[in-house]
């Protein structure tokens, strides 16, 4: 299949993170080697095990990333989408595909072999180092989720960042959904009221219609709505945030217990073969015991 267009090629790849460190040349004469490989809704782009010599990015359609095994045992792993990509890793090295990946869409996918990369690296070195960077840290990410702690107290780490404006946002936030803030705005609006009537004061402040409380209540209420706003905001973060906590530790939960059942089957397996051996080596005894 031919090249891809090098203008549309040129400005999907300087929007991926991968590529982020290449020069608009670079980034040119890297577009003119990418290869347009379209998916039917439902193929397989590759299968864990495959060799792998190519890196793939999304240009249209959906892609899954998955570890392969029956309809309810099928670990998704990640959803891909336009402007990303996946198969770095067999970049760089010869070993299988550590994953499967599936077309959930019809898909136009770019392809970048290991050896038009390994070509363009060598006429211009300098653009390894930018995406060696960024590889190393999607590696470290990868690291950090299966070696340490998934699980995270968001609430936690969001209050310890706070800024003072932030908290006095929670806090006007938290006031005025209580109690505590209705009885006291009646309460001071009743002593406003009975004060500048002339009922507990001789000197009247503000007459009625009270043009001067109108004014404070105008402002308090100008000022909360952007406060509450604020707080309702950063609420919805902290959601985000516990939802992607959540998917990591089913995500590493779900990797773990499919290691355990691998080698719980291999380790069946094992033992079945020794049992035979056993067997054999029982009946071989037999046969030579009747021969005498």
């Amino acid at each position: 299949m031919a090249a891809t267009d090098a203008p549309d090629a040129t400005a999907l790849l300087r929007s991926i993170s991968l590529f982020e460190g290449l020069s608009d040349e670079d980034l040119r004469e890297l577009a003119d080697s990418l290869q347009r490989r379209p998916y039917a809704a439902g193929v397989a782009v590759f299968e864990q095990g495959d060799r792998g010599d190519a890196l793939y990015i999304v240009e249209r359609g959906d892609i899954n990333i998955h570890l392969p095994g029956e309809a309810s045992r099928r670990i998704s792993l990640k959803d891909i989408s336009r402007g990303e990509y996946f198969g770095e890793l067999s970049l760089f090295d010869d070993k299988p595909r550590s994953a499967s990946a599936l077309a959930t869409t019809d898909a136009l996918l770019l392809e970048l072999h290991r050896d038009t990369l390994q070509s363009y690296l060598q006429r211009r070195p300098g653009a390894a180092m930018a995406i060696l960077r960024t590889m190393s840290g999607r590696l470290r990410e990868t690291n950090t989720l299966l070696s340490a702690r998934a699980a995270r107290n968001v609430d936690e780490e969001f209050d310890k960042n706070l800024a003072w404006s932030e908290r006095l946002a929670d806090k006007v936030a938290a006031l005025n959904g209580s109690w505590a803030f209705i009885l006291f705005l009646i309460g001071l609006t009743a002593f406003w009221c009975a004060a500048n009537s002339g009922w507990l004061l001789g000197t009247v402040v503000d007459p009625y219609p009270f043009q001067f409380f109108n004014l404070a209540l105008a402002i308090l209420v100008g000022l909360q709505g952007p406060l509450i706003v604020m707080s309702q905001n950063r609420q919805s973060l902290k959601d985000r945030a516990r939802a992607d906590t959540d998917f990591k530790v089913n995500l590493k939960n779900e990797v773990n217990i499919e290691t355990l059942l691998r080698e719980l089957a291999e380790f069946r397996a094992e033992h079945k073969a020794r049992e035979l051996r056993e067997q054999e080596r029982r009946a071989q005894e037999r046969d030579r015991a009747r021969a005498d």
